[in-house]
Protein backbone atom coordinates (compact mmCIF):
# COMPACT_ATOMS: atom_id res chain seq x y z
CA UNK A 1 0.00 0.00 0.00
CA UNK A 2 1.35 3.28 -0.83
CA UNK A 3 1.68 6.23 1.51
CA UNK A 4 -1.22 8.24 -0.50
CA UNK A 5 -3.65 5.23 -0.12
CA UNK A 6 -3.07 4.53 3.16
CA UNK A 7 -3.17 8.43 3.80
CA UNK A 8 -6.66 8.82 2.27
CA UNK A 9 -7.85 5.93 4.37
CA UNK A 10 -6.75 6.92 7.57
CA UNK A 11 -8.44 10.49 6.25
CA UNK A 12 -11.72 8.66 5.62
CA UNK A 13 -11.49 6.55 8.82
CA UNK A 14 -10.64 9.57 11.13
CA UNK A 15 -13.91 11.68 9.93
CA UNK A 16 -16.30 8.69 9.80
CA UNK A 17 -15.42 8.21 13.45
CA UNK A 18 -17.90 9.55 16.53
CA UNK A 19 -15.18 11.01 18.51
CA UNK A 20 -11.36 11.56 19.08
CA UNK A 21 -11.12 8.13 20.33
CA UNK A 22 -12.39 6.71 18.15
CA UNK A 23 -10.29 8.43 15.56
CA UNK A 24 -7.23 7.72 17.23
CA UNK A 25 -8.36 4.34 17.48
CA UNK A 26 -9.04 4.25 13.56
CA UNK A 27 -5.39 5.79 12.64
CA UNK A 28 -3.30 3.64 14.74
CA UNK A 29 -5.31 0.57 13.11
CA UNK A 30 -5.06 1.72 9.81
CA UNK A 31 -0.90 2.78 9.83
CA UNK A 32 0.05 -0.74 11.94
CA UNK A 33 -2.10 -2.93 8.71
CA UNK A 34 -0.76 -0.60 6.08
CA UNK A 35 2.90 -0.62 7.07
CA UNK A 36 4.15 -3.79 8.13
CA UNK A 37 7.74 -2.16 9.55
CA UNK A 38 5.43 -0.84 11.58
CA UNK A 39 5.80 -2.91 14.97
CA UNK A 40 4.27 -1.03 17.73
CA UNK A 41 1.95 2.25 16.99
CA UNK A 42 0.72 4.59 19.66
CA UNK A 43 -0.64 7.75 20.18
CA UNK A 44 0.75 9.80 23.30
CA UNK A 45 -2.03 12.61 24.63
CA UNK A 46 -0.78 15.37 27.04
CA UNK A 47 -1.83 15.50 30.37
CA UNK A 48 -0.35 18.52 32.19
CA UNK A 49 3.61 17.94 31.87
CA UNK A 50 3.43 13.89 30.66
CA UNK A 51 2.55 12.06 27.89
CA UNK A 52 -0.15 9.22 28.23
CA UNK A 53 -0.55 5.98 26.46
CA UNK A 54 -3.61 6.21 24.68
CA UNK A 55 -4.56 3.78 21.53
CA UNK A 56 -2.15 1.84 20.59
CA UNK A 57 -1.01 -1.57 19.07
CA UNK A 58 1.68 -4.16 19.40
CA UNK A 59 3.43 -5.52 22.34
CA UNK A 60 2.22 -3.56 26.01
CA UNK A 61 4.47 -1.02 26.83
CA UNK A 62 6.17 -0.35 30.38
CA UNK A 63 5.68 3.70 29.68
CA UNK A 64 1.99 4.63 30.02
CA UNK A 65 3.26 7.67 31.19
CA UNK A 66 6.97 10.04 30.14
CA UNK A 67 7.67 12.98 31.57
CA UNK A 68 8.21 15.64 29.06
CA UNK A 69 11.41 15.73 27.90
CA UNK A 70 12.13 12.18 28.84
CA UNK A 71 12.86 9.74 26.22
CA UNK A 72 12.37 10.41 22.89
CA UNK A 73 9.03 10.69 23.26
CA UNK A 74 9.47 13.99 25.65
CA UNK A 75 11.90 15.31 23.57
CA UNK A 76 10.02 15.42 20.35
CA UNK A 77 6.94 16.91 22.50
CA UNK A 78 9.11 19.32 24.03
CA UNK A 79 11.14 20.64 20.61
CA UNK A 80 7.62 20.25 18.89
CA UNK A 81 9.28 18.11 16.13
CA UNK A 82 9.69 15.01 14.49
CA UNK A 83 12.24 12.42 15.68
CA UNK A 84 13.99 10.18 13.74
CA UNK A 85 16.22 7.63 15.17
CA UNK A 86 17.76 5.03 12.96
CA UNK A 87 19.21 2.96 15.95
CA UNK A 88 17.41 3.23 19.53
CA UNK A 89 20.74 1.55 20.69
CA UNK A 90 22.89 4.53 19.53
CA UNK A 91 20.35 7.23 21.16
CA UNK A 92 21.00 7.81 24.80
CA UNK A 93 17.00 9.15 24.73
CA UNK A 94 15.81 6.26 24.23
CA UNK A 95 13.35 4.36 26.84
CA UNK A 96 13.55 0.89 25.71
CA UNK A 97 10.53 -1.10 25.41
CA UNK A 98 10.96 -3.84 23.38
CA UNK A 99 14.42 -5.57 22.95
CA UNK A 100 13.54 -6.04 19.30
CA UNK A 101 12.94 -2.62 18.50
CA UNK A 102 15.71 -0.83 16.26
CA UNK A 103 14.35 2.14 14.90
CA UNK A 104 11.33 5.03 16.13
CA UNK A 105 9.55 7.63 14.64
CA UNK A 106 7.95 10.39 16.96
CA UNK A 107 5.68 13.03 15.47
CA UNK A 108 3.67 15.20 17.41
CA UNK A 109 0.35 16.44 16.71
CA UNK A 110 -0.03 19.96 17.35
CA UNK A 111 -3.17 22.69 17.12
CA UNK A 112 -0.92 25.87 16.02
CA UNK A 113 1.84 26.29 18.81
CA UNK A 114 0.37 23.42 21.11
CA UNK A 115 1.63 20.15 21.53
CA UNK A 116 -1.86 17.85 22.21
CA UNK A 117 -0.18 14.41 21.67
CA UNK A 118 1.99 11.98 19.34
CA UNK A 119 1.97 9.57 16.88
CA UNK A 120 5.06 7.33 18.55
CA UNK A 121 6.27 4.16 15.98
CA UNK A 122 8.52 1.31 16.55
CA UNK A 123 10.04 -0.77 14.08
CA UNK A 124 12.13 -4.46 14.72
CA UNK A 125 14.62 -3.16 11.49
CA UNK A 126 16.67 -0.57 11.75
CA UNK A 127 16.57 2.65 9.98
CA UNK A 128 13.34 1.77 8.32
CA UNK A 129 11.95 5.12 9.01
CA UNK A 130 12.50 7.82 5.55
CA UNK A 131 10.91 10.60 4.09
CA UNK A 132 8.03 8.80 3.05
CA UNK A 133 7.01 8.01 6.25
CA UNK A 134 7.65 11.46 7.92
CA UNK A 135 5.48 12.72 5.86
CA UNK A 136 2.71 10.46 5.90
CA UNK A 137 2.57 10.36 9.59
CA UNK A 138 3.05 14.25 9.66
CA UNK A 139 -0.17 14.47 7.74
CA UNK A 140 -1.70 11.80 9.50
CA UNK A 141 -1.09 14.07 12.92
CA UNK A 142 -2.52 17.17 11.09
CA UNK A 143 -5.43 14.99 10.68
CA UNK A 144 -5.55 14.07 14.77
CA UNK A 145 -4.59 17.31 15.56
CA UNK A 146 -8.27 18.38 14.28
CA UNK A 147 -9.97 15.63 15.42
CA UNK A 148 -9.16 16.23 19.01
CA UNK A 149 -9.12 20.03 19.07
CA UNK A 150 -12.62 19.32 18.03
CA UNK A 151 -13.55 16.88 21.01
CA UNK A 152 -12.23 19.64 23.64
CA UNK A 153 -14.62 21.78 25.01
Amino acid sequence: MTEDQLLTGVRSAIAAAPNATGAMQQAVRLLKDGKPHYTWVGIYLIDGEELVLGPFLGKPSPHTRIPLGRGICGAAATEKATIIVDDVNADPRYLACSLETKSEIVVPIMNGPEVLGEIDIDSDRPAAFGAGDRALLEQVATLLAEALSDSQP
